[in-house]
C-alpha cells in the first residue's frame, strides 16, 4: 500500500479582507490540498484505520469526499464505488472518475443517495466510509484546524462553512480547548444547520438548491453533537452573497475555489461587526469546479461595495 497522507496547505494572509474590521484575516487554502479539497484529510486517515481485509469502499458523495476517497482507496490498493447525484458539477465526477472508482448516480437528496448506496453495500460487501459522520473522518479533518493553530495560535476565530459538518466538527475538535471561537457559515437556502442548532434537534435538509453544491447535505449525529456543544454560532448567508463573494476569491485574490468555499468569505462581510479587532482565519475548502461557470470579474463589485447584500 502507499502511503497515505495530506499536504500542509498554504496559510495565507489577505490584507484586502481586513476592509471588514478584521485585525488580521488568513486564508487557508485547502483548494491546494490533495484531490484540491479539505476531504483529503478525512478519506486518508479512515482508510488508514480499516482492517486489512478490507474488500472495497463505498460512500455517497456530491464530489469532494467521492473524489478523496476514490484516490485513498486506490493508494491501498482496494475498490471504490462512489453514489454521486445526478446534478453533482461535471469536474467532480470527472476527478473520481480519473481516480478509478466507479460511479453509481442517483436522484438528487440525500434519501436517494443512502438508498441506493445501501443496496449496493448489500451486493458488494464493502465498507461504508461516510462522509462526515464518523470519528475517523472527524478527527482526520481536524488536522486542517491544528495546521492553522501551530502557524499562527493568536487567532482569535474560524469560520468554517458548514454542509454535513464534518469539517465543523474537526475544527471544534482542534479548538475545544482554546479560546478560538468557531463560527459554521451556512447559505440561507441550505439552512438546516441553523434550525439544528436553534431547535436543539436535527433538522431535515431537504432538497436545497444552494449555488454552495458541497453544502447540500444534512448534519450526522456525531456532527451535530459537536457543533450543539461547542459551536458559537451559526452564520446565514444569502445566494447573492455568496456570489459576489465567490467572484472576489477568484478574481481579486486569484483562487479558484467552488462556492461554498465563500459562504464564509461572504459571512466576514455580512456579520463584520463580530470580526472587528479580531484575528480570523478562513477555511478555503476545495477548488473542485467547472471553469465554465465561474462568475465574472463585475459580479465582486457588490462584495467590495460598502452596502451589505441584498
Amino acid at each position: 500500500m502507499s502511503e497515505l497522507v495530506h499536504i500542509k496547505t498554504p496559510f495565507i494572509r489577505s490584507n484586502d479582507l481586513e476592509r471588514f474590521g478584521g485585525l488580521e484575516v488568513w486564508l487557508k487554502c485547502e483548494n491546494m490540498q490533495i484531490t484540491n479539497s479539505f476531504k483529503a484529510r478525512g478519506a486518508a486517515n479512515a482508510v488508514r484505520n480499516l482492517p486489512e481485509n478490507t474488500r472495497g469502499v463505498i460512500t455517497h458523495s456530491s464530489g469532494n469526499h467521492g473524489q478523496a476517497l476514490a484516490w485513498a482507496a486506490k493508494r491501498r490498493g482496494i475498490p471504490a464505488i462512489i453514489v454521486v447525484p445526478e446534478n453533482a458539477p461535471q469536474v467532480k465526477i470527472a476527478a473520481i472518475q480519473r481516480h478509478g472508482a466507479r460511479i453509481h448516480f442517483c436522484a438528487p437528496g440525500m434519501k436517494a443517495r443512502e438508498a441506493a448506496m445501501h443496496s449496493l453495500i448489500e451486493e458488494n460487501g464493502y465498507v461504508f466510509v461516510p462522509p462526515y459522520n464518523h470519528q475517523d473522518i472527524i478527527d482526520g479533518q481536524s488536522t486542517c484546524a491544528l495546521e492553522m493553530l501551530a502557524e499562527h495560535p493568536n487567532l482569535d476565530v474560524i469560520l468554517v462553512p458548514v454542509g454535513g459538518g464534518g469539517l465543523l466538527s474537526g475544527t471544534l475538535l482542534a479548538c475545544r480547548d482554546t479560546p478560538v471561537n468557531v463560527y459554521a457559515c451556512e447559505p440561507s437556502l441550505a439552512d438546516d444547520a441553523y434550525r439544528s442548532f436553534q431547535s436543539g434537534k436535527i433538522e431535515d435538509p431537504g432538497n436545497p438548491k444552494t449555488i454552495a453544491d458541497g453544502l447540500r447535505t444534512g448534519l450526522g449525529d456525531l456532527t451535530f453533537g459537536y457543533m450543539k456543544a461547542h459551536v458559537k454560532d451559526v452564520l446565514l448567508v444569502d445566494e447573492e452573497e455568496i456570489h459576489a463573494a465567490w467572484a472576489y476569491a477568484i478574481h481579486a485574490q486569484k483562487l479558484i475555489i467552488e462556492p461554498s468555499c465563500a459562504v464564509p468569505l461572504a459571512a466576514l462581510k455580512r456579520y463584520a461587526h463580530l470580526f472587528e479587532n479580531k484575528r480570523v482565519g478562513i477555511i478555503i475548502t476545495g477548488g473542485n469546479v467547472d471553469m465554465d461557470t465561474l462568475p465574472k470579474a463585475s459580479d465582486m463589485d457588490a462584495y467590495l461595495s460598502e452596502k451589505n447584500l441584498p
